[in-house]
């Protein structure tokens, strides 16, 4: 079984990234593998993904290297949990978790038991097919598993203690962009009530012994969360890369027209 990177780092309290791949090409999660990406965010509660091109792209990214590929699932489908860590992922990343409760059921998909009632067949990409005793399957599916708990609303927030508290989930990811929508201020990620409710779910990951996560714009944004205890940062995307380098390209092509007097 594939040893979790990132798992690793968090064990050891050190900072890891974690880029996101939305394009569905085993291209970019093949060439992020060969680059040494920690870890890849493949999201299949936003974008166009099924099981079968998650599962392509997860192969890619092993084929490149040994990033980690942590998925999100759509909130409620503890039913792909089980499906995806199957076909290679090494952490879940759940959206909307509203309560503790909540948060148990996801942890029951996610582990093996005694953690959580994770159905076993042992013959995954995970296992790997077959490959190992069921015990030692067992007891590394749950140690390199990675569980994520995404705090988004206002009332995720008023119960982040209890969720943290949770046996089996390791993260607390504050989700900025949906809290302030949710709280009145949508993309204000610099108002007071975006600010604050971060501070206080860091608080409450910390508070239970857990680890705290929120994606990052920049360096100095990241360098600002690993001070207040964050060690699980999202980072950049493929999209937003593509952009950028496409108003890179153009702009200098708008500079060679005008100075060649075209414009």
């Amino acid at each position: 079984m594939k040893t979790s990177i990132v798992k690793q780092k968090l064990a050891k309290n050190e900072p890891t990234f974690v880029t996101t791949l939305h394009l569905v090409d085993p291209f970019a999660y093949e060439l992020a593998g060969t680059l040494g990406v920690e870890g890849i965010w493949l999201d299949m509660e936003h974008r166009p993904y099924t099981l079968e091109s998650a599962a392509r792209m997860m192969i890619a990214a092993r084929a490149g290297g040994d990033t980690d590929m942590i998925v999100r699932v759509s909130r409620h489908e503890t039913q792909l949990v089980t499906r995806v860590l199957e076909n290679g992922a090494q952490g879940i990343i759940y959206p909307r978790c509203n309560d503790a409760n909540e948060a148990r059921e996801v942890v029951k998909a996610a582990k093996f038991a005694p953690l959580g009632e994770r159905g076993c067949d042992g013959w995954g990409r995970d296992a790997p097919f077959g490959q190992m005793p069921l015990d030692e399957y067992v007891r590394a599916a749950n140690d390199n598993t990675l569980l994520v708990i995404q705090i988004e609303s206002p009332e995720a927030l008023e119960n982040a203690e209890s969720i943290a508290a949770v046996d089996g989930v390791d993260v607390l990811m504050f989700g900025p962009g949906d809290y302030s929508v949710l709280s009145g201020v949508p993309g204000q990620m610099r108002n007071e009530k975006v600010l604050s409710a971060s501070r206080r779910c860091c608080e409450a990951a910390l508070s239970k012994g857990k680890h705290f996560s929120q994606p990052v714009g920049n360096m100095e944004a990241a360098e600002e969360l690993i001070a207040r205890g964050g060690r699980l940062l999202f980072h950049n995307a493929d999209v937003i890369m593509i952009k950028q380098g496409m108003i890179t390209m153009l702009d200098q092509i708008a500079g060679l027209r005008k100075k060649l007097g075209y414009e």
